[in-house]
């Protein structure tokens, strides 16, 4: 029954969408929390949500008013959890007007989640997209990388500069068209970890691409396309990994393809090695499951892993500086340096994820060796709890020697999971994403996605599902409860990024850009230079193709938005 208050509005009022209504523009599980954000509007009465056909449904308070302490926003609550029926709804605040349409069902994030994985397949080099698979997004192939030189910076006696080998596949790394090994690491041992935590969801998960009804879940045929490129990374003569695959310089905002430099092997280095360790032995022991598809692949791995660990024993300390080398050597390079100088956490998820796959001993030194200082928030250059994660979900397979050190290294997830969850209340927007406003730093996103990771972690250690419901707060925040009120995942949600800092949705002649991908998100360092109508931590976001500091895309930001869509997909919907 529609109410009277509706009744006093026009069907106009309803519709006009207001920006000042922030919230997860694709939608809520049946039984999870659901709220909205009301910013800068002086109103403390009641609001409503409404079906399509202008049905009041629910109503409740407008909260008192907060001020962000990330920004100068005023921010008053709309919690509308009890509402647990499915359908399609918007919220409406009088005099204010409604919010962007969303969904109430129990595959809320399914779409999405799923988008952000195929993503992956359109960021492929070396091949075609197909029409049939990346529709309107489809383009020819670009670097085919069968010819590329080893750099001086590379060079030894058995590859000496200028010698050619053969680099191809892979996914670009971020905006541009290059191939970092230290990057790819962290984004493949978050999507292996992604699917060691979920496989019954992604043995199910179809993403259309050009794999798909193969014997093998696309997430898998996914990874297989960049682990094949990183396997090509590695020195077959001494077990060393070379830092990048590239250009000398980056590519203007053309199509991949269209430039024709030379590209390039550059310097072996011990963070690119100990990465490379990590993943080959993560996917040594993920790829067992598909033997007989993927015969001698899963112990090609394991080798690998083997012997990159050897040569990173014998060259502990040799960094990446790419400003020295380019005092030393020609073609200087400049593109994205991934430079590391902690290398404890590399040794520390390297010798994890060898000590899970092969129960040896000598990597169990290691791990309580390197255990302090560890546990961080997961980033390129912040690989310890990857090796944490990875120990705790193998559990079962560990040494029972090793119960006490596992017993402090989920001790130490939960205690960070605990810094992070004990924020949430203190943000204007209840987020955990905010809670410092160090967040709001390169890559926000990525930020606000491990930190759901991380909590999501505790969950499977403890079984509370307030952890699981912080880590939800993560995935809102992405999906449009933030202080930008954008989607920040291209293609999805009403209000979502358009001119994102990726040179094929520059340069492809099409308004949409491609789909699936994120964005990196607020960054007040700003390091473009750009233009930014707002400067304030949680604001400084400018969706223009201008800003790779906030409007960039990266393997490295997908990929633990993956993780945590997919997961809580997986979970919320099985409740």
């Amino acid at each position: 029954m529609r109410t009277l208050f509706f009744l006093l509005f026009s069907a106009s009022c309803f519709a006009q969408t207001s920006p000042k209504i922030h919230l997860n523009q694709e939608g809520f599980y049946i039984n999870a929390p659901k709220i909205a954000i009301l910013t800068n509007i002086d109103n403390t009465g009641l609001f409503y949500v409404m079906g399509n056909n202008g049905d009041t449904v629910f109503r409740g308070q407008i909260s008192a008013p907060e001020k962000s302490k990330n920004s100068s926003l005023i921010c008053r609550t709309l919690n509308f959890s009890e509402l647990n029926q499915p359908g399609n709804y918007r919220v409406f605040v009088p005099g204010t007007g409604s919010s962007y349409p969303f969904t109430i069902s129990d595959h809320a994030y399914l779409k999405t989640a799923t988008a952000t994985l195929k993503g992956y397949y359109f960021l492929r080099a070396s091949m075609p997209i197909e029409a049939q698979y990346g529709g309107q997004w489809s383009r020819p192939a670009g670097h085919p990388d069968d010819k590329i030189e080893i750099h001086p910076s590379a060079a030894t006696d058995k590859r000496p500069a200028g010698t050619i080998v053969s680099s191809p596949g892979g996914w670009y790394d971020a905006g541009d068209y290059n191939k970092y090994i230290v990057n790819s690491g962290i984004t493949m041992g978050t999507l292996l970890s992604a699917y060691e935590d979920f496989p019954a969801h992604f043995d199910k998960l179809k993403t259309q691409i050009p794999e798909s009804g193969n014997q093998l879940p696309d997430i898998i045929d996914e990874l297989l396309y960049n682990l094949r490129w990183m396997l090509t990374m590695q020195d077959p003569n001494d077990g060393g990994v070379y830092h990048k695959c590239t250009n000398a310089e980056f590519d203007g905002m053309v199509m991949p393809g269209v430039t024709k430099l030379p590209r390039y092997m550059v310097q072996k280095s011990t963070a690119a090695t100990l990465d490379f360790v990590a993943v080959t032995a993560q996917a040594a022991r993920v790829l067992r499951k598909f033997d007989k598809i993927l015969p001698g692949l899963s112990d090609s791995c394991r080798n690998a892993a083997i012997n990159a660990w050897q040569w990173a024993i014998r060259n502990p300390g040799l960094l990446y500086h790419q400003a020295e080398l380019n005092k030393k050597f020609e073609p200087k390079i400049n593109t994205g340096a991934y430079g590391d100088g902690n290398l404890k956490d590399e040794w520390f998820w390297a010798a994890s994820e060898l000590f899970v796959t092969t129960r040896d001993k000598t990597y169990e030194l290691w791990i309580i060796d390197k255990l302090e200082g560890t546990v961080r928030l997961v980033s390129w250059n912040s690989v310890g709890l990857a090796g944490a994660y990875s120990m705790i979900r193998n559990e079962k397979n560990l040494p029972p020697n090793f119960i006490n050190n596992l017993a402090t290294i989920k001790t130490r997830v939960k205690e960070f999971a605990d810094s992070l969850l004990s924020r949430q209340q203190a943000t204007a927007f209840r987020t955990v994403m905010g809670g410092s406003a160090k967040d709001f730093e390169w890559g926000s996103n990525g930020v606000a996605a491990n930190q759901g990771i991380a909590l999501m972690n505790a969950y499977f250690i403890t079984k509370e599902k307030k952890y699981l419901e912080a880590a939800l707060s993560n995935a809102d925040y992405i999906l449009g409860r933030n202080a930008t009120g954008y989607c920040f995942i291209t293609g999805a949600g009403s209000r979502s990024p358009m001119h994102p800092h990726h040179r094929p949705s520059v340069a492809d002649g099409i308004a949409d850009p491609v789909p699936g991908l994120v964005a990196g998100g607020p960054n007040p360092g700003r390091q473009d230079g750009c233009k930014y109508e707002f400067t304030e931590p949680e604001t400084s976001y400018t969706d223009d193709d201008c800003s790779y500091a906030s409007n960039e895309i990266a393997i490295n930001w997908n990929a633990p938005v993956v993780y945590l869509l997919n997961g809580l997909e997986f979970l919320l919907s099985q409740k």
